[in-house]
């Protein structure tokens, strides 16, 4: 929890090796590393613990009934917000205080970036270009070329020319299925050199997508600790007897002290130990406070350098002054 929280990334991974961590362990209020990493914005770490533990919950709420993805949604952390929607975290779940969703949480925080980005998601649930059934071409190219041939054939007229001539170039933003979203769609495909010379997918036919719950690393590789059974309550059988061996008290006893052991009237009682209580042979002396006197109870004034010197001119000029009388 302390390396999520600090963002600790190294730690993080080295501790992912650890068979024995419970990644969904609580603090006092009820976070978990996920939402601590979540809510402050570590989105490296957000994407080491849904790839790398197994056995992660997303749902996990803590004392106010929030999810790490309400608690990114809140602080407007929109890498983190994608990262775990992608993941599989349940994007209508509410609170049980104010019955909020996430994106609601959103809108009512104005964490706009947030908004945008969930909407994004709405509108293109997955990520096609990480499927093996792929194509590289851009839908809008045909459209634009016969477009272009068809301007290039017709002679523009002289308001055009002029349009053209005049007009300032203003930087845009890039839209969205424009020629800039495809070129990162293509550079972040399976078929890209980029990504094919950096690292290969476990399972190309089930791309990320919106609401599902993805596999972690180790789950796909099967390497991941198989999980902990829950505890069954012990069944009774009916006319079944269960018989306990006998222990003598004597075991037991002979740990406690001799005073904490039970006795009989035919034991020996040890002797109870005395205490002999003296008086002192002289009174302590006693001091009485003396009174001070009453021109030592106050505190004297401090005199400072250039009072001393004043004080001196002053005498100085008495003893002139007498002088010449």
């Amino acid at each position: 929890m302390v390396a999520c929280y600090r963002g600790f990334q190294s730690v993080v991974a080295l501790l992912s090796r650890c068979p024995f961590l419970d990644v969904n362990q609580q603090d006092k209020e009820g976070d978990t590393a996920l939402m601590l990493a979540a809510q402050a914005g570590h989105v490296p770490l957000v994407s080491l613990l849904l790839n790398y533990y197994p056995g992660l919950d997303l749902e996990r709420r803590d004392q106010r009934g929030l999810t790490a993805l309400m608690k990114a949604a809140v602080r407007n952390r929109s890498e983190c917000v994608a990262a775990l929607l992608m993941a599989g975290a349940d994007l209508t779940a509410v609170d049980p205080v104010r019955g909020k969703t996430a994106l609601e949480w959103a809108l009512l925080t104005d964490s706009f970036d947030t908004v945008q980005r969930i909407r994004m998601l709405l509108r293109r649930p997955q990520i096609e270009q990480l499927s093996q059934h792929y194509q590289p071409e851009w839908p809008a190219l045909p459209g634009l070329v016969a477009q272009a041939q068809a301007q290039a054939q017709a002679t523009p007229s002289l308001l055009e020319r002029l349009q053209a001539t005049l007009s300032l170039p203003f930087a845009q933003f890039p839209q969205e299925g424009g020629v800039l979203d495809h070129l990162v769609t293509i550079t972040t495909s399976l078929a890209s050199p980029f990504l094919t010379t950096a690292c290969h997918t476990l399972c190309p036919d089930q791309p990320p997508a919106l609401g599902t719950r993805s596999k972690s690393v180790p789950e796909l590789l099967g390497t991941a600790p198989p999980p902990t059974p829950a505890p069954q309550p012990l069944q009774v059988v009916p006319g079944s007897r269960v018989l306990i061996p006998y222990q003598s008290h004597e075991g037991v006893l002979s740990m406690c002290p001799q005073w904490l052991q039970p006795r009989d009237s035919s034991s020996p009682r040890p002797q109870a130990p005395k205490i002999r209580l003296s008086k002192a042979s002289s009174s302590p002396t006693q001091y009485k406070l003396q009174p001070r006197p009453r021109e030592n109870q106050r505190l004297a004034l401090p005199v400072w350098r250039y009072q001393e010197l004043r004080m001196e001119r002053r005498r100085q000029e008495e003893e002139a002054r007498w002088a010449q009388n």
